[in-house]
């Protein structure tokens, strides 16, 4: 007996010291990995990384690796992708009163809308499920979460999780003129930057921002790749601008509500549900609640934060006209052949 106990105790001893060698070495890999990778001064950490052909912070980089690997998603998914500042609390909004308004209708004095961040109903997969956290456990529970289940995203196409591409799953994509997205980063970026790092000024921003160096850009090529799925399978992502959002919310309410499947009935159209939806989730809504006037999301970055102007060409306050010509030059150049324009006028 003392002999199997024995053989027993030195097969386990031995499988964990594999297991830890094994971590070690997927360490040590990892380390090396992010060694090798271009690296340029950050906004709101020390550093940004090129990986997979984007820039980004270099503590994401393993949280997308594991979201890469392990991240299994359903036919029912939705994925609201977008580059940061592009209208993604809007969407997000937007897309969970749509999908949930059966469950919940949107002159309900409880919805969750009114209770909660839109980040909170639909967290982020590389941050909130994948993301590194001091105490170790992950800030959301996936499998807590009701179906159709509903994620956000700022990472590339190309760098998704395959099961993301190979499944059935939605992706709503918004993108918004690069011009006011810049604008909107570098106001939002050094509201939450530690005390420890310097301000960016507006022109260090710009020529980072023209070279691509900004989070999950280069801005053209993030937007791009989502383009060039929604011409192949219009079924899989739809290609939304922001400013066209903007224009005519009520056509594009619909039309999000029809390429989820959930078409509004004749009934909810004549009950106004199109127009209930669209004031639950209006940016002069959501700024005004208590909700997103106090506490923190994520890293504590403070939730009024994400509520500025919304405003289309608020550039014009802050860009000089060389930066105008610069950009627009950069952006007639990438977006060349693509369909894709914006106005700089």
């Amino acid at each position: 007996m003392a002999s199997t106990n024995l053989t027993h105790s030195t097969i386990e001893h031995q499988t964990k010291a594999v297991q830890q060698e094994a971590s070690d070495q997927e360490d040590h890999d990892f380390k090396e990995l992010i060694l090798s990778l271009p690296r340029e001064n950050g906004w709101i950490t020390p550093d940004f990384t090129f990986f997979q052909g984007f820039w980004c912070v270099s503590t994401l980089i393993q949280p997308i690796i594991t979201f890469q690997k392990q991240f299994q998603a359903k036919d029912s998914d939705i994925l609201v992708a977008t580059l940061p500042k592009s209208g993604t609390t809007w969407l997000k909004a937007l897309t969970f009163a749509i999908t949930n308004r059966q469950r919940f209708s949107p002159l309900e004095d409880h919805h969750p809308l009114l209770k909660s961040n839109s980040h909170e109903l639909v967290p982020f997969l590389e941050i909130n499920f994948y993301g590194q956290t001091l105490d170790g456990i992950p800030q959301f529970d996936m499998s807590k979460m009701t179906e159709p289940r509903i994620f956000g995203t700022h990472i590339p196409f190309n760098s998704l999780a395959k099961s993301i591409k190979d499944s059935k799953c939605k992706i709503i994509y918004i993108c918004r003129n690069p011009f006011d997205t810049f604008v909107s980063q570098w106001i939002f970026l050094n509201k939450i930057k530690p005390e420890e790092l310097p301000e960016f000024t507006l022109e260090e921003a710009f020529e980072r921002y023209c070279k691509g160096v900004t989070e999950y850009g280069p801005t053209w090529d993030h937007m791009l790749g989502y383009l060039k799925e929604s011409v192949a399978r219009p079924n899989k992502v739809l290609f939304l601008k922001y400013e066209d959002l903007k224009e005519d919310v009520n056509f594009h309410v619909k039309r999000i509500s029809e390429f989820l499947g959930v078409p509004f009935t004749q009934e909810e159209e004549s009950g106004e549900v199109v127009e209930n939806i669209i004031k639950l989730c209006s940016f002069e809504k959501m700024k005004d609640l208590e909700v997103n006037k106090s506490g923190t999301l994520g890293l504590n970055f403070e939730k009024k934060y994400f509520f500025r102007k919304a405003e289309i060409g608020d550039w014009v306050n802050y860009l000089s006209p060389s930066m105008v010509e610069k950009l627009s030059k950069i952006m007639e150049e990438k977006l060349s052949g693509s369909g894709l324009s914006f106005r700089s006028d």
